[in-house]
């Protein structure tokens, strides 16, 4: 059964109270994440918490476990983890995200995030970041005609020049430079 927090759920949960652990699980509907009352991630927004009466409930009603609080009874498999992390970072990338806040929302700690997802997927979550902003930085420069700075803030960095360099890292050439290759072949990269 789900129900909405009731005020002694929401204040178990914003102190978070050990003595409520496994009376009930709260569920976040954005994250699609169940926690124990005790657990010590970020204070959800209640409008999206909903409230279970058994890990079994919230996992039948498609939420995963926390990797902090291990709240399913045990812990999430890695491979599971690391999925429901990039998922939140194509959700957000446009947003300023920090290792700190993506392990934060993801729930764990911003060092075994980093060592899970890179054992993992080879690469960093940061690094992984940067790979979807330049994937989509890509979209714009050779579907719009927005300016490179209007570009740089669409994908998640409003500082027009750190954006310049970051894509010439990543892709041997600036901006402006893979626009007019584009423009100028016609062919799409």
């Amino acid at each position: 059964m789900m129900t909405k927090p009731t005020e002694e759920q929401r204040k178990a949960i914003i102190e978070n109270d050990k003595s409520y652990d496994d009376q009930f699980f709260y569920a976040v509907k954005t994250t699609k994440i169940f926690c124990r009352p005790s657990c010590k991630s970020r204070v959800p927004n209640f409008d999206n918490v909903r409230i279970f009466l058994t890990a079994e409930n919230a996992i039948k009603a498609g939420y995963r476990p926390c990797k902090r609080c291990k709240s399913g009874g045990g812990r999430l498999p890695d491979e599971e983890w690391v999925a429901h992390v990039e998922l939140y970072i194509k959700e957000n990338y446009t947003k300023p995200l920090t290792l700190d806040k993506i392990a934060d929302n993801c729930h764990g700690s911003p060092y075994h995030l980093h060592r899970v997802f890179k054992s993992i997927r080879g690469i960093t979550p940061l690094e992984y970041l940067q790979q979807i902003r330049m994937s989509k930085a890509k979209e714009y420069l050779l579907h719009t005609e927005f300016p490179i700075q209007e570009i740089g803030e669409l994908v998640g960095i409003a500082n027009a020049s750190r954006f310049s360099t970051l894509f010439k890292e990543k892709n041997k050439q600036t901006p402006r430079d893979f626009r007019k290759e584009y423009q100028k072949e016609g062919v799409k990269k």
